[in-house]
């Protein structure tokens, strides 16, 4: 899973854009190719480089935008009104653009952009959840009081005693990012968007488990006191940062809390969003944002139970081949993964053992990319633990990708909560997912792509990434990863009925009006999964409305683009074309893709 899910974009108008009326001088304009870039520029610098957290994310807070590297993102209800208004004055610029002036690669551009701001424009009609399809401002999957710390942490460089200042203005500024998130989440409530109980308790006792660590053992101080000495700088950074965290940001973080609990009489335990007002428009916002198709509900249902049944049968008959024929799929599944064979140590010693596999299991498959890609990505990848303090409702795994300028390399996460969830053979298709030729390979490619315009490099569709995500793992298996392990290609299989699973599961809870207990019990029967596992799954699905979707929505549509370029081309079908030409489009909406592929097709054809 990408980074949080939103990718570096995605936030919409919410992602820092500048103040109404902030424009930079362009010359004159002469053609539709020249205005469109103008635009996208424009874009870029106002919603993208005037967002502290964002330019830090890209590796760009040195030089003229040093300043920025002292402060966070403004999180305020009236700042996301006031980008709303240049959000949609940038949108009334692109109406004016004859798309059909503009050469096939601006088209390309220009759908791109239209489509997410025509989805993003969608949700402004919603009194809750804007911009991004999660009607809940605060919940146990988002928030800064789970975002800004692993920023800190991960992304904000120590290296001389001004980063170490700038780390600590930004500590001083976390309570009142806190705070406005809080007056945010009232606001939410008072539109009727009270986050479910169970979300509720979950998001609670992740807050008390930040402000439940003794200060000075808070990442927030340990992490500038030890890159502190590591650069040799003297000075109490970590007793400083420590009065910070005691003195400001734990009591905003409880004040966030008590926002929390004083709604707990009014929640209910109803899963989905269907009882929100206006809840089922809401869910088809969702589903339209992040598959980037008009599919609805019913449709996204029944494409996930087709899918569970196939795959459930080629997991069958893996199973028997290996003697394994007692009891359902997921019951033999689970069986199989409750062997201790297949279970590392839940110790630090096992964890550090299950880390060394997958990085072996990268060095692998960096071996097999020529022969199936022209382009490969410069920018490293490393494997890490998901933070302690936040891994309880993080994830099993999500990827954040590198700076633009080559400073801090792609990073796979991993959720070790507890190594049992990640039974050995499930664990190489994870890692074809996060890292290469999944994630990391797709968004290193985009953001290194020296041709595309900025706003290209960094826009992002989760049909698009999490879809090739999917596709990944099928191609690791025709790489001959599997070839003599047919466990790991059973957790592949499993890996892709997970993903139909969510097909059923998410629509399940906004369309067809499941429970959670429904939901959490239909994929222990048919995945076999943990319930730990499968109950914080689950729970994601209920606050991130369709995005579960995504997945296997998208990697049929990529496999079925292959098929077709296959179909047509026979002979003259080039894997490595077919995969440099569809990932050199960057993230683009399922629709603008297939037109990529048919112009590669008829080319091809000549």
């Amino acid at each position: 899973m990408i980074d949080r899910r939103r990718l570096l974009f995605t936030a919409a108008a919410g992602a820092g854009l500048a103040a109404s009326g902030q424009v930079l001088a362009f010359a004159r304009q002469d053609t539709a190719e020249a205005t469109l870039e103008g635009l996208m520029e424009r874009i870029v610098q106002q919603m993208v480089m005037t967002s502290p957290e964002t330019v830090t994310m890209l590796g760009l807070d040195t030089g003229p935008m040093a300043a920025l590297k002292s402060r966070l993102d403004d999180r305020s209800a009236a700042k996301i009104e006031a980008d709303k208004v240049v959000f949609q004055g940038f949108m009334t610029e692109m109406e004016s653009i004859d798309r059909a002036a503009l050469p096939a690669r601006s088209q390309i551009h220009y759908d791109t952009v239209k489509y997410f701001g025509d989805t993003v424009a969608s949700s402004y009609e919603f009194p809750y959840g804007q911009g991004f399809p999660s009607p809940y401002t605060v919940n146990q999957l988002g928030g800064s009081y789970n975002s800004v710390p692993d920023f800190l942490d991960a992304q904000h460089r120590i290296e001389t005693a001004e980063d170490a200042e700038a780390y600590l203005s930004r500590l001083e500024a976390f309570p009142t990012a806190l705070d406005q998130e809080t007056e945010r989440m009232h606001a939410d409530f008072a539109a009727g968007a009270v986050p479910p109980d169970f979300i509720i308790e979950r998001t609670v006792g992740l807050l008390g488990n930040l402000t439940g660590t003794p200060a000075g053992e808070s990442v927030m101080t340990t992490s500038i006191a030890r890159r502190a000495a590591e650069a040799n700088l003297p000075g109490e950074w970590g007793e400083r940062a420590r009065r910070i965290v005691e003195g400001g940001i734990y009591p905003a973080v409880e004040r966030q809390a008590e926002a929390l609990r004083s709604q707990r009489a009014n929640a209910t335990h109803d899963a989905g969003v269907w009882r929100l007002p206006r809840g089922e428009d809401y869910y088809r916002f969702g589903l339209r944002y992040f598959t980037t198709t008009e599919m609805t509900g019913a449709e996204v249902h029944a494409m996930g139970l087709e899918q569970v049944a196939e795959l459930s049968a080629r997991a069958d008959q893996i199973l028997r081949a290996e003697g394994r024929t007692e009891g359902t799929v997921g019951e033999r599944i689970s069986a199989l993964a409750r062997d201790p064979a297949q279970v590392y140590p839940n110790t630090d010693a096992g964890r550090e053992e299950l880390l060394a596999s997958l990085n072996a299991q990268m060095a692998d498959m960096q071996a097999r990319l020529p022969a199936y890609f022209g382009r490969i990505p410069v920018s490293p990848v490393e494997v890490r633990r998901v933070p302690v303090t936040t891994e309880a409702g993080a994830p099993g795994g999500y990827y954040q990708p590198p700076a633009l300028d080559g400073s801090r390399p792609g990073a796979y996460y991993i959720n070790l909560r507890d190594t049992a969830e990640w039974p050995k053979f499930t664990l190489p298709t994870l890692t074809y997912h996060e890292a290469s030729p999944g994630h990391h390979h797709q968004i290193a490619l985009q953001m290194e792509n020296d041709d595309a315009p900025m706003l290209m490099k960094l826009l992002g569709f989760s049909a698009y990434s999490e879809g090739w995500g999917l596709y990944a793992e099928q191609l690791a298996d025709e790489m001959g990863v599997y070839d003599n392990d047919p466990w790991g290609r059973l957790g592949y299989l499993q890996s892709f009925m997970f993903r139909a699973v969510r097909l059923v599961v998410d629509s399940g809870l906004h369309s067809e009006r499941w429970s959670r207990e429904q939901a959490i019990r239909y994929m222990v029967e048919t995945l076999g999964d943990a319930e730990s596992t499968v109950t914080t799954e689950v729970e994601r699905y209920c606050v991130w409305p369709g995005q579960a979707a995504s997945y296997k929505v998208g990697q049929t549509v990529w496999g079925n683009l292959r098929t077709r370029a296959m179909t047509q081309l026979g002979d003259r079908f080039d894997i490595k074309g077919f995969h440099d030409t569809a990932l050199n489009a960057g993230g683009v909406p399922l629709t603008v893709l297939e037109r990529v592929v048919d112009d590669w097709i008829a080319a091809q054809r000549g």
